[in-house]
């Protein structure tokens, strides 16, 4: 039982339908752990045969992960290096001109994008490996294992650099409260001083 709610939790698939326009562009944005496999499949209706759909994926530094011209659907598969953000975009472009008649109707996109366990298929790796059921129900069960492993690693090392910026930001609070405190006895006893000496030139005090 443990393990089922653990697999529901760590499922991280996602499915969107969005309209698109003829000659726009919309992009998704995910996020994927490192060494995670990401895999995703497309679907793009009503495309005119004077347009053209192209889409390309890519991570946080512009390094193109994915791309495919005349798109209308595909699968795409790939790894990141490090925990990072990955975009999805879907460009419409004219490719021929349009002579009169009404404008070109939106595009239907259909995205799945599945990770971790989900993205693999184990009916493929049960051929390949040749495993009986028993066997590929304990190949699920370590994979599962591993992202578990993975993920409680994950959320340590987030905890721990979040308890480090935590401290730092306080050490930095101390050391500007204490800073400003300074300064502003300062400017008292400037003050002090400044007006003492004022009032003895006016010989207001002795």
């Amino acid at each position: 039982r443990v393990l089922i709610v653990l697999a529901v939790l760590l499922s991280t698939a996602s499915s969107i339908s969005f309209k698109l326009s003829a000659e726009g562009t919309r992009c998704i944005k995910e996020e994927a752990h490192k060494d995670v496999l990401v895999v995703g499949e497309f679907t793009i209706e009503n495309v005119q045969p004077t347009h053209e759909v192209d889409i390309r994926v890519t991570d946080t530094k512009d390094q193109v992960l994915f791309s495919k011209e005349k798109a209308e659907s595909g699968k795409f598969a790939f790894t990141l290096d490090d925990y990072d953000m990955f975009s999805i975009c879907f460009t419409g472009k004219r490719v021929q001109a349009r002579v009169g008649g009404a404008p070109p109707p939106d595009l239907n996109v259909k995205l799945t994008v599945k990770r971790g366990i989900e993205a693999k298929s184990y009916n493929d790796i049960a051929k390949a490996e040749k495993l009986k059921p028993m066997e590929l129900e304990l190949k699920k069960l370590e994979d599962l294992a591993e992202a578990i492993v993975s993920d409680f690693a994950y959320m340590k090392s987030r905890e721990k650099l979040m308890r480090d910026t935590n401290e730092s930001t306080n050490s930095r609070v101390l050391y500007f409260s204490i800073f400003s405190m300074a300064v502003l006895l300062g400017l008292a006893l400037w003050q002090v001083f400044y007006l003492k000496r004022f009032f003895k030139a006016k010989k207001l005090i002795e």
